[in-house]
């Protein structure tokens, strides 16, 4: 009989220890998504109104869009969500142009052929970077925009820097990934098994850069509360823009000329 509650406890407890274990070893393949896509030759480039930046460097860092001559009233940097590389979000280009921002869509290590580990501290160190880079070779304003991941590597790579940002602008944020992780996997000790934290909560709370918060209404990802969490702590000049009817992923299929008026609006106080 004791033999057979032994069994009983024992079992399931090994069990849920060897799923806490695969979820710690494998927690990169829940959070980054690459896909199996490579940088685009220049002719397929040319066809997305991109070209690889840095020009000529060694480590294509993204794809940059500029108006027809070359001028601009600002550059939009862009750090973008967790599946599939840079050069897939065409959505943010047409409108940005239209309004004459110079877009580069920032890429990240080990996403879209480039090399490098798949992890906060490298995305992170890398996102400072590009936005030094960004810095010396186009001196007018910079605009940081990130999307869901790309958020968290936006207010992680501003934590602390003395970089020259004028205006950013989070897409989907969450407040921090362990409380929503925590949310998500109720039954797991995130907050123990978590390697990268994204914690925009913290990353953010002495920042002074205007910040435009983007929800998407019905986000099936990232539960609404934690973005406003995040909206209502942020310290400096802020405003918030809901997308109706739109989920994580749809939101640029749900918007028009007036979320940009109001984006453009915003970011463009200086």
């Amino acid at each position: 009989m004791a033999s057979s509650i032994a069994r009983f406890i024992i079992v399931p407890a090994c069990a849920y220890l060897l799923f806490c274990l695969l979820a710690y070893l494998f927690q990169e393949k829940l959070l980054y998504f690459p896909g199996r896509w490579q940088q685009p030759d220049a002719a397929s480039l040319q066809a997305l109104g991109l070209t690889a930046w840095p020009e000529g460097g060694q480590d294509c860092r993204g794809y940059l869009a500029a108006t027809a001559d070359k001028t601009a009233r600002a550059t939009v940097v862009i750090f973008h969500g967790n599946a599939g590389p840079a050069w897939l979000r065409s959505h943010y280009l047409s409108p940005l142009l239209n309004l004459e921002y110079r877009v580069l869509l920032a890429e990240y290590p080990g996403y879209g052929g480039r090399q490098g580990k798949r992890n906060e501290r490298s995305l992170v160190t890398d996102a400072r970077q590009t936005l030094e880079m960004v810095n010396r070779e186009w001196p007018g304003p910079v605009h940081l925009f990130g999307e869901s991941l790309g958020a968290g590597v936006a207010a992680a790579a501003l934590c602390g820097q003395e970089l020259k940002i004028d205006s950013l602008v989070l897409i989907t944020p969450w407040d921090s990934l362990g409380d929503l992780a925590t949310a998500l996997y109720p039954y797991l000790p995130v907050r123990l098994l978590l390697r990268d934290r994204y914690d925009n909560l913290k990353n953010l709370s002495a920042s002074r850069i205007r910040t435009l918060l983007v929800l998407a209404e019905r986000d099936e990802i990232i539960p609404r509360k934690h973005s406003m969490r995040l909206f209502e702590a942020l310290p400096g000049e802020k405003k918030l823009l809901s997308v109706p009817a739109a989920g994580h992923n749809d939101w640029p299929d749900k918007i028009g000329p007036e979320f940009w008026r109001q984006l453009h609006g915003f970011i463009s106080q200086h």
